[in-house]
């Protein structure tokens, strides 16, 4: 596979998805509407609005080189799109989408077909056809690492144009009722600590109960805890611990209550 990749990366094998191929539908920078202070990736080149768009339609290339790579991974467990940013601000999200779904019915897989999965951070989810769009993956991964809007704001620092938490909240709710039976949302809540006293991290206690209750309200399919695995855009930013992680998932069971709904940590 000694060829320039132009949409691909890995596939790699992660925590939450097992061996993923990441699609980038994004510019070579990071375009977001979000600029989060733990972000793996480092910090935001373009912050935009969410109703900022991009017009970057997949060349033939795309299919091409989505082929050339998934002839060496029939085992792969997820196609997954996201990586430089927020994929839903790319107006043509569901043109790659229809191609990966058809190279994936031209593959001979070892096991079940891989998922095709979204990364969103869940500030477009508002807007209706977003909705729309997003739907189709198989799975989505959305984001919700507050349920407080000074956390909110201190954790993720959206640009001014992002509604508040409840906003987003309410919006993953409506995603979750209009999804297909067959597809599932994911809610993905990163939780940190700080080194600096005057910056309170959404560690806290207030912001994880009421988290819970966001939870509870939004009825996902799975939860998955987790935290900073890698260098985080802000220095003063890192990981908290397993047992820390073990207990907060152990407060978001009792309070969502519910043996539907899958919660982890990793």
């Amino acid at each position: 596979m000694n060829f320039l990749r132009t949409y691909t990366y890995g596939p790699f094998q992660s925590r939450r998805l097992g061996l993923s191929l990441g699609i980038n539908i994004l510019p070579k920078y990071k375009l977001c509407t979000f600029n989060c202070v733990y972000c793996e990736i480092g910090s935001t080149d373009q912050l935009v609005s969410p109703n900022y768009r991009i017009k970057a339609p997949p060349s033939p290339l795309f299919r091409k080189e989505l082929k050339d790579i998934l002839k060496f991974f029939p085992h792969l467990d997820s196609i997954t799109f996201g990586y430089n940013g927020e994929p839903s601000l790319n107006e043509n999200l569901l043109d790659f989408h229809k191609i990966a779904s058809d190279v994936r019915e031209e593959v001979e897989w070892t096991q079940k077909k891989p998922l095709l999965t979204l990364f969103t951070n869940s500030s477009t989810l508002h807007i209706q056809d977003i909705r729309e769009r997003v739907k189709q993956f198989d799975l989505v991964l959305a984001k919700l690492d507050a349920a407080i809007d000074e956390d909110f704001r201190r954790t993720n620092n959206p640009h001014q144009e992002v509604p508040d938490i409840e906003t987003l909240i309410d919006s993953l709710v409506k995603l979750k009722e209009e999804m297909p039976t067959n597809h599932k949302l994911a809610i993905q809540s990163l939780i940190y600590d700080s080194y600096r006293e005057d910056f309170i991290p959404n560690k806290n206690p207030t912001n994880i109960s009421k988290l819970a209750l966001a939870i509870k309200k939004i009825k996902p399919d799975i939860v998955q805890i987790y935290s900073v695995a890698r260098i985080p855009a802000n220095y003063f930013v890192f990981s908290i611990d397993t047992t820390r992680k073990k207990q907060i998932v152990q407060e978001i069971q009792k309070i969502v209550n519910d043996q539907n709904v899958e919660i982890s940590y990793y």
